[in-house]
């Protein structure tokens, strides 16, 4: 008997923790649950307005103190951006704006990569472009791994310059106007003749 009432109040004791846990179970999967954050909304910054022709840049463009690809570059305008108009070069192949980053304010684009609004290319007036820059010349020196010093090029002997043999020119006499000139065959033929004349003067001696 005693035996019976220890079984069933195991029995109901299992049945209170079975209970307990199931009730606890949804509390502990609320309290597991990340709680989203705030979205952030990326905030767009437009473009200053500008007054008169301005130039837009659809894409990234390198900006320079000059209008040439070898004056240095003082910055870049990208897509979306907006410049002040000041002037062009006399073809139009480059276009001088305002640039807060570049020496008195003023830069240069170059004008295929840039759409011209509120005017025409070539109604902008034309500027005269600054000096070209002087490029610096680097020297490079070689240093001897024995001695520790610069090193030092030997000579290079140029060859010699031989002028070539003079060559000698004949002259002629010039012939003298109004001379007969007589061909060589005349010269043979009474040669022959004469030959001839002798020979018969001997025969007719030998017959005599």
């Amino acid at each position: 008997m005693k035996l019976s009432k220890f079984f069933r109040a195991a029995n109901v004791a299992l049945l209170v923790l079975l209970a307990a846990g199931f009730a606890a179970a949804p509390a502990r999967a609320e309290t597991d649950t990340p709680t989203p954050g705030p979205s952030v909304t990326p905030t767009f910054v437009p473009t200053a307005t500008v007054g008169g022709p301005y130039v837009y840049v659809p894409e990234k463009v390198n900006v320079r103190t000059g209008p040439a690809t070898y004056f240095d570059q003082v910055g870049v305008l990208v897509a979306g951006q907006m410049a002040p108009a000041l002037g062009r070069t006399e073809i139009g192949e480059w276009i001088q704006v305002e640039y807060p980053g570049a020496p008195g304010g003023q830069a240069w684009i170059y004008a295929p990569l840039v759409t011209v609004r509120d005017a025409e290319l070539m109604d902008l007036p034309v500027v005269v472009p600054p000096a070209t820059p002087t490029l610096s010349l680097s020297t490079t020196l070689i240093y001897d791994t024995e001695t520790g010093g610069p090193a030092t090029a030997a000579a290079t002997r140029l060859p010699t310059f031989t002028p070539a043999p003079r060559i000698e020119i004949p002259t002629f006499a010039p012939e003298v106007a109004g001379a007969v000139r007589v061909p060589p065959i005349y010269y043979i033929g009474g040669l022959l003749a004469l030959s001839l004349v002798f020979a018969i003067i001997a025969v007719m001696q030998q017959r005599g």
